[in-house]
């Protein structure tokens, strides 16, 4: 079996992480969500999951959080080789424009959702996010053809040229 893509929402706020569980769940079956409440505990969920030989996807994060902001962890997040390619995503309506830019620029940001956000967006920021982390990351395209962007991983199946055309 190979290994886990994880999904991790990191936000201090208690109904923000109810409310991407609840708005994330139908990708739960084959994404796992993992969810923390700060900085810290985000650092423990992650080593949890490379401990565990398992991969992280996509990760949604706040940046007005105590102790530690969301782009000062996805800056470290970007500087460590077992989290480069993981997607980064912030997930806040608190952000000044400096600390997107910067989040941008030094933390790899690959997308940013603004609050309040619909269900609809988040998923479809999920899909795209993790369709980008299987293709980047060479895995096999085909157990996610259902779940994720097809058309992409199609494409991706096609170049890798698992299918052709003959």
């Amino acid at each position: 079996m190979g290994k886990n893509i994880y999904m991790l929402c990191v936000d201090d706020e208690a109904e923000v992480l109810e409310a991407v569980e609840r708005d994330l769940s139908s990708l739960e079956n084959q994404f796992p969500l993992e969810i923390a409440s700060s900085a810290a505990e985000a650092r423990a969920v992650l080593k949890k999951i490379v401990d565990s030989g398992d991969e992280l996807g996509v990760i949604f994060c706040d940046h007005v959080m105590p102790d530690e902001t969301g782009v000062e962890l996805l800056t470290a997040m970007e500087g460590s080789d077992a989290w480069a390619q993981t997607r980064k995503v912030l997930l806040t309506g608190q952000a000044s424009q400096e600390a997107t830019i910067e989040a941008i620029n030094r933390g790899g940001l690959d997308h940013f959702v603004a609050k309040p956000w619909t269900k609809e967006n988040l998923i479809n920021v999920a899909r795209a996010q993790l369709t980008e982390y299987v293709i980047r990351t060479d895995r096999d395209p085909l157990p996610y053809l259902a779940s994720l962007d097809a058309a992409k991983l199609s494409a991706a199946i096609y170049r890798k040229g698992i299918i052709t055309d003959s």
